[in-house]
């Protein structure tokens, strides 16, 4: 077990998603802390995601990992909520067409789901909850949320997940033509993020 000041300068990421990773690692840029993928210190089984709701899995998730490395873990949950389909898939998002299933046959369920339905009532938004834990008592945990509407083909190349569905009507792009930066300033996970780093500048000196 690491020393707990030398723990302290560093936070895993409690996810296998390279775009997650990337994203909060750019995001946590400003901080005196060494940003790190689980994976590097854990190589076992992830946690089943049983919660119901975005906050309860990303406790869990960072919890889980914090147990078995001993070491600071911020953990990410989020997903899609689409209005007109009860805020599906939400918690779901990643597993929308099965258990296995990769980014395009999410969107392509998801586009078969809203064939029907037309642009206007296609509304719904990203949203997203992070979990930090450095220690078995404390839980710290910040959201962010991002309006948009679902788009009825892909639309950009960048990004990952239902980025290419989901249009800004604001700036009239989808996430998926945002440069890493734009998406970071609007995104769901960029204003939890920030949030997230506020809340850590004090414990982190």
């Amino acid at each position: 077990m690491e020393s707990r000041a030398r723990a302290l300068n560093r936070i895993l990421v409690a996810s296998k998603n390279k775009g997650k990773i990337s994203e909060i690692k750019n995001a946590l840029a400003g901080l005196p802390v060494t940003v790190e993928p689980v994976s590097a210190y854990f190589d076992g089984p992830e946690p089943d995601e049983t919660g119901n709701t975005f906050r309860e899995n990303a406790i869990l998730k960072a919890s889980y990992y914090f147990e078995k490395t001993g070491l600071p873990c911020l953990a990410d949950d989020s997903g899609l909520e689409v209005d007109i389909i009860q805020g599906q898939p939400g918690v779901k998002s990643a597993r929308y067409a099965g258990e296995d299933a990769n980014d395009q046959q999410n969107n392509r369920k998801l586009l078969q789901v809203l064939q029907q339905v037309p642009l206007e009532q296609r509304t719904g938004r990203f949203r997203c909850v992070l979990a930090y834990i450095q220690d078995g008592d404390n839980i710290i945990t910040t959201e962010g949320s991002c309006e948009g509407i679902i788009l009825t083909a892909p639309q950009g190349s960048g990004g990952f997940g239902y980025d290419p569905l989901f249009y800004l009507p604001g700036l009239g792009r989808s996430l998926a033509e945002l440069s890493v930066e734009e998406k970071n300033r609007i995104s769901h996970r960029g204003q939890a993020v920030a949030r997230m780093a506020e809340l850590l500048q004090g414990r982190l000196k």
